[in-house]
């Protein structure tokens, strides 16, 4: 059977029209959900500490996972317990962009309901953790009160849109925060089963929508989509959100300072699964030059062809980027087209310069301020050396009337609308709670990701986040000991294959393998514009900082002008690169 016989109905057939009994187990229950509506309402009032399996798949779609606490999980059993559940909470913010209120409520609800702490994801987003079953609705209606959602935070739709964080350098900058925001509204789910559940508990009628009929959902239908999806907006020139990872990408045109389009890339992805060579990560492809009018109406019919011709058989196979390779550019374009009733411009060519973290103290057009701040994987807690979280509600709190809050890519903060009279004020209380606001003070670490991994993570095999900043000292050391210290070299680890953190882009990516063993992949690029590839398989940890010190050497002996490492890597080779390592031991 040929790879478009196995995986995509005839031209005539959507797969998003799935007859009784076909697809997979997600795919029914999505059908008998009623939108989204399923037994969640007569589970969370049952006096138990989980939602069953089924649901669980559906709860996605509501902004939370369910977990457990995999440390407890040996002595949980020696005693004869049940596993320690709680839930992930994650609320959708588009482009990163709060205010004040918006912030400081997550951080009360943290401590509230959570764990204690915040955490900043890989889009822009906030996750709670360690909610437990019977504070979930209070924890959706804290968030709710200050008018966000967690609604298509996570589940087979268009999650969190991305956008470039930096507050209105000018006024492109702003434009693009806005189409961020216009497309997260555009494309989100439109049943009322969220609001029904978690807000006012009334169920809503609608007398033009009957219940079973698919108006309901006018975009996605009762089968919703294959897999999530993820769009990002991009400033020109600074790569800082990875567009070459989202589903649609929309890289801005610009005419001085007025937005006058966007170029179209689709088909990126970062999750694979080991074993298995059909799943691999991708790079969005370019796809079409559209005006800012345009974007909403492509971007949904984009989305309505993955949604009928996504693999709804087999969930690893079920992202966009496999019918964009599979399909080609030209064939997927032609579907768009047919659907929209008029053609698309080619794509414009593609060029980014940097791909800026946005740290530090930075003037604004209109002369305020605003202060990007390093947060070491995201996770903004308080610790003996540094009171991160409470000196960032108190700075907060005491300026709530002027400043906003920005989420960048990198997991990383920025306080925006700062006055000049205020600069000094602030730094002196961050400081006071010993956070660093010069970016050179995160070290190494300045251009590190990792995913949260253990112990919460269902799907991690390795760890991540507990244990990649001591990693990461290790490289930092041997890098002072050659002078490079101050050399951009981006380090991303995850605790499984799915590609969280995006491990599969940048200089340097460790893909968790198993406990204490990870893949090693080099030569993609800082600014992120190539993948890097496989070059040491199941590295222990406790070895991986001898694994890339011979590399270390040999860039700081071989490179070539201003060349990074990534593409160091990427222009010697990765065999080569594997038998000079080897000489360069075998002499030590």
């Amino acid at each position: 059977m040929s790879t478009q016989e196995q995986h995509f109905p005839s031209d005539e057939k959507s797969l998003a029209h799935l007859e009784p009994g076909e697809g997979s187990s997600v795919e029914k229950i999505k059908v008998g959900s009623d939108y989204l509506h399923g037994q969640i309402v007569e589970q969370l009032s049952q006096d138990t500490s989980h939602f069953s399996d089924d649901q669980v798949q559906l709860l996605k779609f509501h902004g939370m996972y369910q977990q457990e606490d995999r440390d407890q999980r040996q002595s949980r059993k020696v005693a004869g317990q049940e596993k320690a559940y709680q839930l992930m909470i994650r609320s959708r913010i588009p482009g990163g962009a709060l205010t004040a209120e918006q912030y400081l409520a997550h951080d009360e609800l943290s401590a509230l309901y959570g764990s204690g702490s915040i955490r900043l994801t890989t889009r822009q987003s906030i996750q709670l953790h360690g909610v437990l079953k019977g504070n979930v609705k209070a924890t959706i209606q804290g968030i709710n009160a200050t008018l966000l959602s967690t609604l298509a935070a996570c589940g087979d739709v268009n999650r969190n849109v991305m956008a470039c964080p930096a507050p209105a350098a000018n006024r492109t900058h702003a434009q693009i925060q806005e189409i961020a925001h216009k497309l997260a509204m555009h494309l989100a789910p439109k049943t009322k089963a969220y609001h029904e559940i978690w807000l006012d508990g009334e169920k809503v009628q609608d007398s033009e929508q009957d219940e079973q009929n698919e108006t309901v959902e006018p975009m996605y239908g009762q089968t919703y989509l294959p897999r999530k999806f993820k769009v990002g907006v991009a400033y020109p020139e600074d790569n800082c959100i990875d567009v070459y990872t989202q589903d649609i990408g929309l890289i801005a045109r610009v005419d001085g300072e007025q937005l006058i389009g966007f170029t179209l890339v689709i088909g990126g992805g970062m999750g694979s699964t080991h074993g298995k060579t059909e799943t691999h990560p991708l790079l969005a492809q370019p796809f079409a030059d559209i005006s800012v009018e345009q974007a909403l109406q492509v971007a949904e019919t984009i989305i309505t062809v993955q949604r009928d011709y996504g693999d709804r058989t087999n969930r690893k196979h079920a992202r966009m980027k496999y019918v964009v390779e599979e399909r080609g550019i030209p064939w997927f374009r032609a579907q768009v087209e047919q659907r929209l009733g008029y053609s698309l411009n080619d794509p414009s060519e593609i060029h980014f310069s940097e791909a800026d973290d946005h740290l530090g103290w930075h003037q604004q057009a209109d002369g305020r301020w605003y202060l990007g701040l390093h947060i070491t994987n995201g996770r903004i807690k308080d610790t003996e050396e540094r009171k991160l979280k409470s000196g960032l509600r108190a700075v907060i709190e005491q300026f709530s009337q002027n400043i906003n809050v920005r989420l960048t890519a990198q997991q990383n903060i920025i306080l925006t609308d700062i006055e000049e009279e205020q600069r000094k004020a602030i730094e002196e209380q961050l400081q006071s709670f010993g956070i660093a606001t010069a970016p050179e003070s995160a070290g190494a670490y300045r251009f590190a990701m990792a995913c949260p991994a253990l112990p919460t993570c269902g799907l991690a095999v390795a760890e991540a986040e507990r244990v990649f900043p001591d990693i990461v000292k290790q490289f930092e050391a041997d890098l002072k000991d050659l002078g490079l210290e101050h050399e951009q070299i981006s380090f991303r680890m995850t605790g499984c294959p799915n590609g969280c953190a995006r491990p599969y882009m940048g200089d340097i990516g460790f893909v968790g393998r198993s406990k204490d063993l990870y893949n090693v992949h080099l030569g993609g690029d800082f600014n992120n514009t190539r993948l890097n590839t496989l070059y040491a398989q199941s590295v222990k940890t406790q070895d991986l900082a001898t694994t890339l010190r011979p590399l270390f050497v040999l860039w700081h002996n071989e490179r070539q002008p201003n060349e990074g490492f990534g593409n160091y890597c990427y222009r010697v080779g990765l065999e080569q690169l594997k038998e000079k390592a080897a000489a360069y031991l075998s002499v030590r």
